[in-house]
C-alpha cells in the first residue's frame, strides 16, 4: 500500500472525503436523502467486502501498513489468518446497517449507532479508511440519530419539510 504517493489512491481518498462532506450536508438539511445515500454506501461496502474477502483476502492484510499500533498488530496477527471470518462478519453487519437506514424505530436507531461505532472503529486504519472521511461520516450519522425517523419512502408532511434555522443552530456545537 503506497498511500497518498499513489495517484489512484489519492484520487479515491479525495473523493471519499468529498463524499463524506456531501453526506454531512444532506444529514443536516435533507436527512432522507442522506439515509438513502448511506444505504447505498453500506450496501455497496457489504457486497465489496464479501467479494474481496473471498477473492483476495491479502488485500485486507496490506491495510496494516497504514494502521496505527494495536490495529497493525491485530491485522498482521490473528486477523491475517481469519480474514474471511472477520471481514465476512463486518460485511454482514454492514448489510444490516444498510437495511436499518430505510426503516424507523429501534431498528433504525440501532443501525445508526452501529454505523457510528463502525466508522469510529475503522479510523485507526488511517489513510486506508480515508481518514478523516470516517469521522465526518460518523458525525453525519449523529445528525441522523437526532431526527425523528420515519420510513424513507413515506412522504413528508408540509410542516416538517421546510428548513428551520432553529433546528440548525440549536445543535450543541453552536451553543456557548
Amino acid at each position: 500500500m503506497k498511500g497518498l504517493e499513489d495517484q489512484t489512491f489519492l484520487v479515491g481518498y479525495l473523493i471519499s472525503n468529498a463524499f463524506a462532506l456531501i453526506l454531512l450536508f444532506f444529514s443536516v438539511f435533507f436527512p432522507k436523502v442522506a439515509r438513502v445515500l448511506f444505504f447505498i454506501l453500506f450496501a455497496s461496502a457489504s457486497y465489496i467486502n464479501w467479494k474481496l474477502s473471498l477473492q483476495s483476502p491479502e488485500d485486507y492484510v496490506r491495510t496494516s501498513e497504514a494502521a496505527l499500533g494495536i490495529y497493525r498488530l491485530f491485522i498482521t496477527g490473528w486477523f491475517s489468518k481469519h480474514v474471511v471470518l472477520v471481514v465476512g462478519s463486518i460485511a454482514t453487519a454492514q448489510s444490516f446497517i444498510a437495511v436499518s437506514l430505510l426503516l424507523k424505530g429501534w431498528f433504525y436507531k440501532a443501525g445508526v449507532i452501529g454505523a457510528i461505532v463502525f466508522l469510529v472503529a475503522i479510523m485507526p486504519l488511517g489513510i486506508a479508511s480515508a481518514f478523516p472521511s470516517t469521522l465526518i461520516m460518523a458525525y453525519a450519522m449523529v445528525w441522523l440519530l437526532k431526527e425523528k425517523p420515519d420510513y424513507v419512502w413515506k412522504k413528508q408532511t408540509k410542516s416538517n419539510k421546510r428548513f428551520n434555522i432553529r433546528k440548525f443552530t440549536s445543535h450543541s456545537l453552536y451553543q456557548s
